[in-house]
């Protein structure tokens, strides 16, 4: 179980380049070598919410979101700047199901491989210990 968050919801834009409305993570709640946790409430008035459910590319950018975040806490630690990323690609997909507002998501990604300006990861999605989300996500730095 999680205990108090690394990063809570008025600090998370110290971390992160995004703003709302697009501002997909509410707090960092885990992060280590190799794993990064985050934790976002669907809010009904999300721009990527439609028919009460986070729709896909709200998933995706969430998952995004999460890995930049883990870019942004080191960048936090190192006292460096912010750097942009982008998402390469996006392989193994699979949405089981698309959460209601008021869900909290719990995402996680776990870095499968670092070369130069591109990282690899693996994330998951969960909402109330239910997966809803898997991916690999290849994203690239800008420096």
């Amino acid at each position: 179980m999680i205990a108090e968050p690394i990063i809570k919801q008025d600090n998370i834009q110290t971390i992160l380049l995004q703003e709302p409305p697009i501002l997909l993570v509410d707090e960092l709640l885990q992060h280590d070598d190799t794993s990064t946790v985050t934790s976002f409430t669907v809010k009904e008035s999300g721009v990527f919410v439609s028919d009460g459910v986070f729709r896909e590319p709200g998933l995706i950018e969430n998952i995004a979101q999460t890995a930049a975040s883990r870019l942004g806490y080191l960048a936090f630690l190192l006292k460096r700047d912010l750097n942009l990323g982008y998402i390469g690609a996006i392989k193994k997909l699979k949405i089981l199901s698309l959460p209601p507002v008021s869900s909290k998501l719990i995402t996680k990604i776990e870095i499968a491989k670092e070369v130069f300006n591109v990282t690899i990861a693996n994330a998951t999605i969960h909402v109330d210990d239910k997966l809803v989300v898997s991916c690999e996500m290849k994203i690239f730095i800008v420096k």
